[in-house]
């Protein structure tokens, strides 16, 4: 029998999707700890791609899974994507300000009581929920998928775009690479 790996693909959905609240809650604090403005700016720029590949990759996968597989399922996932939608705005709002501003540092709270509050509905409530619903073998499908996802999803903000299966799988794809286009293009990544 082959050893095991560690490898992301060998995490299930749920230690994946954790993991990753932990990093965005991380950058945000780093936001909080640093006076520069650049790295400011420069790590608002990598929270707001990851909370946005983060996003699409529940709404594309775990999603669909939670609202069939979980009682009341439906319910809660429209709610998540109500809280997608405002974390959004918060980001585009994050976009557009002088990092430099109280204003940036007023939204970055913001945009961090609202994350840590979507993180820990997930993770005290819904994931354990997810458990117990859905297969390890299958927790593991989601994991692989929802890695693949991120690698092609969208790095901006996108608060018109519907929060649905159908968009992210349909046109996504053609978003992501575009804001991939606008982040080499602007050099939104140099620095990181």
């Amino acid at each position: 029998m082959a050893q095991k790996s560690t490898s992301e693909s060998d995490q299930d959905v749920v230690d994946i999707l954790t993991a990753d609240h932990r990093e965005m809650i991380g950058l945000i604090e780093m936001i909080e700890e640093t006076s520069d403005p650049k790295e400011r700016r420069s790590l608002a720029d990598s929270v707001i791609a990851e909370v946005t590949r983060h996003s699409v990759a529940e709404e594309l996968f775990v999603y669909p899974v939670y609202e069939r597989e979980v009682p009341d399922g439906g319910d809660e996932v429209e709610h998540d994507k109500e809280e997608h939608q405002e974390i959004e705005e918060v980001m585009k709002e994050l976009e557009g300000l002088d990092s430099e501003s109280a204003e940036f540092i007023a939204t970055v709270k913001r945009f961090k009581e609202l994350l840590d509050h979507h993180a820990d509905d997930e993770e005290s409530d819904q994931f354990p929920k997810l458990r117990a619903a859905v297969s390890a073998e299958d927790l593991l499908d989601l994991g692989r998928k929802v890695e693949a996802a991120k690698k092609i999803a969208p790095t901006r903000p996108h608060p018109g775009s519907p929060h649905s299966e159908l968009f992210h799988m349909t046109l996504g794809p053609g978003v992501g690479m575009v804001d991939r286009l606008r982040d080499a293009l602007s050099g939104r990544f140099k620095n990181t």
